[in-house]
């Protein structure tokens, strides 16, 4: 049978809601595309994240944002709000230049960018005044010097939109942010109420503006079935806003929710008011799930051959097996059949998403971290799932996870060619959770043997493998930048995570990437379970010498939250700790609260974490001792005061990385 006529009836409509990413789009709805065409399905997709953005950043606008601020009582209007209404003139004549600027299609503007008097400089520009160099009387010379001109003109763009960004923040939406739009809405909440409360709300200027481009979307593809693709809790609560309208004005359209988060929390789901909005929830992997929904909106399948689906059914119709669950009007179908392999998943394609309309900004001046928000990159996988799959902290009993497959290395540069073919973009982001090396060097040599030259990136478990040999053939094949988890710098939690790695073994192997030229970011945590102060501090040691000694030219502490799926959560006496109960849950469940016997309070160690890393991003302090850095956050916390403890003295020695470096 030819596989164009396989489901003809169909017409599947994929949604990126907001808010993900603006400088390129996120992968799913991508994935998800091209295995439905290479299956026969007519698919569809959209970015409404993007969209959304470029509707509210015109001049039109910008007026509409005015319109509203101007509704707030004075006495409640935000420093922000108040600049931007004081100069509302200058913002709204270059609000179109500037994104057209960072879009890529006006490079020469970046002259006047940068000269400092184009642009309207409201309280995010404040930040500036910390790189203050009074010999040049330039504050950004020392991160683009005489020539850097477009950089430096893009750094002060984003700024300018994260100062419109806090005007929305302010005076349109209060849960409104570029990456974690409403998060608090659905991130690991018990119950549904609080999404419920926010939908039935009369609509922002951003639920107008998503509405109408979500009528818009309908209109353009007249889909049968709608997929909202949902990695985060802040898309969550715009996924639900873009539900609600499809089933208030074209009520005959099928809505599926799936996605990262919804694999993540939603997994005990009960909560029938769920599908006021949605009609099925699947679970995991969307390839095989999505290949029996379609078959069962054909009427080629019954609701109860359906694959890792939550429906809604009511108490009188029951699907079979035990009584008390046909009782339950929120029930999960998964009918037995495998996944289609990592193999047969197809090529993702980016048709249909606007590539020329993603916005290139440069938040943090740090050449590792700008990689997450400039430039458009093509994500793909090498391989699902992870090859180590034993870190204690990870939701390594989840599928994303748990089942890893890989694909040839012919099979991923066909990809490659076929997507650079597509796009006319040759930059690459391997979006595993752990690329394996084994892969990579053959993915390298493959990449080499055919002369295929992209720029690429990817996320890998920094692991002896990783010789410098190796290191120098993922470069020659287009390696640029390399992150990996380093998470808590100390031997006995490395153990106790069951990572697989020494601090001594992350040196050695993160310097032979930057001695190849590969810039290397590292995931750094606190707050795992029995962490002390002292451990806090020696981590804090090792990270400064890594950066001293040319290891690593970034990173980011982020809080340890425990997780329900994890070793952690799973067995929390093997970490010492004890778990708080949850309520009683039925929407999402994913972070829970645990006792620590250490008594440690991590929140305030970590402003000394956080402030010190990013210092350390910008070669500032890394002479200092350790000590300092949270002893001046301590003294800030406090108002002025001295600390409330003691910081000890760090136990590692000043230069046993740079010893380790020598063996």
């Amino acid at each position: 049978m030819n596989p164009s006529s396989k489901f003809p009836a169909l017409r599947v409509l994929s949604v990126i809601p907001p808010m993900t990413q603006l400088n390129t789009p996120y992968p799913s709805t991508a994935y998800l595309t091209g295995f439905l065409r290479s299956r026969g399905v007519s698919a569809v997709q959209e970015d409404l994240a993007l969209k959304l953005v470029l509707s509210l950043f015109t001049a039109q606008g910008l007026k509409e944002v005015k319109s509203r601020a101007l509704l707030l009582p004075e006495a409640e209007r935000s420093a922000t709000v108040n600049f931007f209404l004081d100069f509302f003139q200058r913002y709204v004549h270059t609000i179109e230049p500037t994104i057209a600027f960072l879009q890529g299609k006006d490079s020469t503007l970046s002259h006047r960018i940068a000269g400092r008097g184009f642009l309207p400089e409201g309280p995010r520009f404040a930040a500036l005044d910390a790189y203050d160099d009074s010999e040049s009387g330039d504050p950004l010379s020392w991160a683009f010097g005489a020539l850097g001109q477009q950089d430096r003109a893009r750094h002060l763009a984003t700024l300018y939109l994260n100062d419109l960004a806090d005007v929305l923040r302010d005076a349109v939406d209060s849960r409104f942010e570029f990456v974690r739009y409403g998060e608090s809405l659905a991130g690991s909440q018990a119950t549904f109420e609080p999404l419920a409360q926010a939908l039935a709300a009369p609509l922002t200027l951003m639920d107008e503006k998503l509405k109408a481009l979500t009528l818009k979307a309908i209109e353009n593809h007249q889909p049968t079935l709608v997929l909202l693709s949902v990695p985060f809790p802040g898309a969550v609560y715009a996924a639900f806003r873009i539900a609600q309208c499809i089933k208030q004005h074209h009520p005959h359209i099928q809505i599926a929710l799936g996605g990262g988060f919804v694999n993540t929390e939603l997994r005990e789901l009960t909560e029938p008011r769920v599908f006021d909005y949605v009609d099925f929830v699947t679970l995991d992997s969307g390839e095989r799930p999505l290949l029996a929904l379609l078959e069962h909106l054909e009427g080629k399948r019954s609701a109860s051959r359906l694959v890792r689906t939550f429906i809604r059914k009511s108490a009188d119709e029951p699907l079979g097996g035990d009584a008390s669950k046909n009782a339950q009007r929120v029930q999960l179908i998964n009918w037995s059949e495998p996944d289609v392999p990592f193999e047969e998943v197809g090529t993702a394609t980016w048709d249909g998403l606007p590539l020329q309309d993603y916005l290139s900004l440069l938040d943090m001046l740090n050449p590792m971290h700008r990689l997450w928000s400039d430039g458009r990159w093509n994500k793909l996988t090498v391989a699902h799932g992870c090859y180590w799959k034993k870190c204690s902290f990870c939701d390594v009993s989840l599928d994303y996870i748990s089942r890893y497959e890989t694909a040839s290395a012919s099979l991923l540069v066909n990809r490659i060619e076929q997507i650079v073919k597509e796009t006319g973009q040759t930059g690459f982001h391997f979006v595993d959770e752990a690329a394996p090396p084994k892969a990579l060097k053959a993915l390298a040599e493959e990449l080499i043997r055919r002369n295929m030259h992209i720029s690429w990136w990817s996320n890998i478990r920094f692991e002896k493998t990783f010789t410098p040999e190796l290191a120098e053939l993922l470069a020659e094949s287009g390696c640029i930048a390399m992150s990996g988890g380093l998470e808590v710098a100390s031997d006995r939690l490395l153990k106790l995570m069951k990572k697989g790695v020494s601090v001594e073994q992350v040196a050695q192997v993160t310097k032979g990437f930057s001695e190849a030229g590969i810039l290397v970011h590292a995931y750094l945590m606190y707050g795992f379970p029995t962490q002390t102060v002292q451990d806090t501090v020696d981590a804090l040691e090792y990270v400064r010498q890594l950066f001293e000694n040319g290891c690593i030219q970034s990173g980011f502490f982020h809080r340890f939250a425990c997780t329900v799926h994890s070793p952690v959560g799973l067995n929390p006496e093997d970490y010492g700790i004890e778990l708080i109960p949850l309520p009683p849950v039925s929407f999402g469940k994913n972070d829970i609260g645990f006792r620590d016997p250490t008594g440690v309070d991590h929140d305030l160690l970590g402003l000394g974490l956080k402030k010190a890393i990013y210092n350390f991003m910008h070669g500032i302090g890394l002479e200092e001792d350790v000590r300092s850095w949270f002893q001046d956050a301590l003294i800030e916390h406090a108002g002025g005061q001295g600390p409330s403890f003691k910081i000890p003295k760090s136990t590692v020695p000043r230069h046993k990385i740079e010893k380790a470096l020598q063996r």
